[in-house]
């Protein structure tokens, strides 16, 4: 199902909800900020009759609303695009999305979630990460077809005003109006001090430098500079930002007595524990040069079948009709395994590369399945392969570390396997492939017969993970 091409008549508190997209909403209320924790099972709550004076608000009137991006890789990742989904359902409830990349706060280093200071990066680095993140935006975020343009997304960066201002007036402006126990309270604060690595050794002492300290401050003074100079009510962030959110929210209050507005989505993780974005091979990036549709796919097709109705609910803009029939027919006798992930993984890579992108994904999936092309070389084409090879992980080896050797030490070569001793073992509980063919010994070699047109090889571990070697 594609995005939808105007904006909804909803109110987007009860469309954001209903896809467990809240975590905790602000209140503000004569100087006093509520914070309303929902369930991670926010369908249950009705679609009508809002409390929040926020929501009722949003009935009314079109709003501003930002989220804010720090520089720190040179593309977001699949734990970000959650933030980028959120931003695009205001967007196409009739309100303006602000992305916010740190040119400024990615030179301090936000501390929440982290038991360790950031590293500093260079100015020359922080600029190349803020052109690929403003790329990834792009991604999602894109004028509306037939829509007003005053929905229309807008990237700024907060370099622009912060590296304006002076340290004297940073602390008259801004520093004058936070005290230092209630920044000593928030949560980004109080887990460094409790964890191990952030303890000095010596006098237990918090190890958290003023720089990181001051963050929650820049990211306060970023919201009200916001509201001030471009009337922006709204911030959204995942649930380890309220502080910082609250941060802003007391800030403009004291200073301008406005009321600004605050909503946190969960953080994604999945029913196991693990972490959501994640893959041995490392983050799931958002920009097609650091992971191909075929890779990104290929993660989405993985995700258990507790997750993956909940995953989209959250991640694509499928009607919730639609994904309530899906997660139904699961349960039922006839249903084929991997169905919904497939239907996640589509609908996703879609999103983030367009049809082309999942055609991309579809091919290389369909060229490289194990077990279903029968045997070896003749059956596959290096031409075929060639054409997706930019989906999948491939390398290039020489024919001394192919020809004559092993197929456990190929494996290895290639880096598909960690360890002769692991590749072994993938081998005798049958996940081991050559070609689409399994291999049904640890002895196996690999011989020029098996070479793709005398050039290429296709290596697999178990049905999913893949690798193209190139033979010179």
């Amino acid at each position: 199902m594609s995005i939808p091409g105007a904006a909804v008549d909803e109110n987007i508190i009860d469309v954001l909800r209903a896809r467990g997209l809240v975590d905790a909403v602000t209140h503000e209320e004569i100087g006093e900020v509520e914070k309303f924790s929902y369930l991670s099972s926010l369908r249950i709550f009705p679609n009508t009759d809002s409390p929040f004076p926020l929501a009722m608000q949003l009935c009314e009137d079109p709003v501003k609303v930002y989220c804010g991006f720090d520089p720190t890789a040179d593309s977001l990742h699949l734990g970000n695009y959650i933030a980028l989904v959120t931003l695009r359902w205001f967007q196409l409830c009739g309100h303006q999305p602000v992305a916010l990349v740190g040119g400024a706060t990615g030179k301090v280093g936000d501390p929440s979630g982290k038991s360790a200071e950031r590293p500093i990066l260079s100015d020359e680095t922080i600029d190349e990460n803020l052109a690929g993140i403003s790329r990834n935006i792009g991604q999602v975020l894109k004028p509306i077809d037939g829509a007003d343009a005053t929905t229309d997304p807008v990237i700024m960066n907060n370099i622009d005003w912060v590296g304006k201002l002076s340290f004297l007036d940073f602390l008259r402006k801004v520093g004058i109006f936070a005290r230092v126990g209630t920044m000593l309270s928030k949560d980004s604060v109080k887990l460094r001090m409790d964890s191990e690595e952030g303890k000095d050794k010596l006098n237990h002492g918090l190890r958290m430098s003023f720089t990181e300290f001051t963050y929650q401050l820049l990211q306060a003074y970023d919201f009200m500079y916001l509201n001030e100079q471009h009337g922006v009510r709204i911030q959204i962030g995942g649930s380890d930002q309220w502080g910082n959110i609250t941060a802003g929210t007391e800030l403009a209050r004291k200073v301008n007595g406005v009321a600004l507005f605050g909503i946190t989505f969960p953080l994604l993780t999945r029913s196991d524990g693990k972490k959501f974005g994640k893959s041995e091979g490392g983050a799931i990036w958002l920009a097609p040069e650091k992971l191909s549709p075929y890779q990104l796919y290929q993660y989405l097709v993985k995700i258990p079948d507790d997750d993956v109705c909940n995953f989209m609910r959250r991640l694509t803009f499928m009607d919730l009709t639609e994904i309530d029939e899906i997660e139904k027919s699961m349960a039922e006798e006839g249903y084929k395994a991997n169905t919904a992930q497939k239907i996640l993984g589509e609908e996703v890579t879609r999103i983030l590369h367009g049809d082309e992108g999942v055609k991309s994904a579809l091919a290389a999936t369909a060229v490289a399945a194990p077990g279903k092309a029968g045997n070896a070389a003749g059956s596959l084409s290096a031409d075929a392969l060639e054409a997706i090879s930019g989906d999948m992980p491939n390398v290039n080896l020489e024919k001394e570390n192919v020809l004559g050797k092993s197929v456990v030490d190929v494996l290895v070569n290639a880096g598909l396997q960690n360890s002769k001793g692991e590749a072994r073992r993938l081998i005798k509980n049958g996940g081991g492939y050559v070609n689409n063919a399994k291999v049904t010994s640890a002895e196996a070699t690999v011989n020029e017969t098996d070479l793709i047109e005398g050039r290429l090889l296709l290596l697999a571990a178990g049905k999913k993970s893949k690798m193209l070697v190139r033979v010179q």
